[in-house]
């Protein structure tokens, strides 16, 4: 049985199942957490001004008894939900460009991760830098934390982010 418990958070069209996903759930569960997996159905019609609340139904029915947040882009409007719990957090790509997920970072008093890369236009390593000091920005990584080149790059990417959420959890939970 797990003794922590993690949430994970999906975007827009990336959902749970996706390689960040996939490889960070699983460095969670051999850190001994329980991985919650949110699904859900993003209406097409869904506006920028109303997608914090939107993440928010989503997201609250799942908050108990958490130990750790971890979304990504979409799933980033959930930063004033960790920031209210005083939740640690792992925001992969979140959407620096918006005020509000900007607003929930800045209240945050939690320990929080923030992976971007250099090619994604709504990642801000200056503004990520000066939200939290635990940030991996990969260079020419997009929003999926793609890099262009041989594949091989981008599987190079996503294990940097996975050391780096390791590393994270690790810092956070000292054994």
């Amino acid at each position: 049985m797990a003794d922590r418990r993690a949430v994970l958070v999906p975007g827009r069209g990336y959902d749970t199942r996706a390689p960040l996903f996939a490889y960070v759930g699983e460095a969670l569960r051999r850190l001994g957490f329980e991985v919650h997996e949110v699904t859900w159905q993003v209406p097409r019609d869904l506006r920028i001004d109303r997608a914090p609340e939107w993440v928010a139904e989503q997201v609250v029915p799942v908050l108990d008894e958490v130990d750790l947040l971890v979304g990504k882009s979409l799933g980033s409007f959930a930063t004033p939900l960790a920031a209210d719990r005083g939740l640690r957090a792992v925001w992969l790509t979140p959407l620096l460009n918006n005020p509000d997920v900007v607003d929930g970072l800045g209240r945050a008093s939690a320990p929080r991760l923030l992976v971007g890369g250099t090619a994604d236009p709504s990642w801000q390593g200056e503004t990520a830098r000066r939200l939290s000091p635990h940030v991996l920005e990969v260079p020419d990584a997009d929003h999926s934390m793609l890099v262009p080149g041989p594949l091989a790059r981008s599987a190079e990417a996503l294990g940097r982010v996975c050391t780096a959420v390791e590393d994270f959890v690790q810092m956070s939970w000292p054994a």
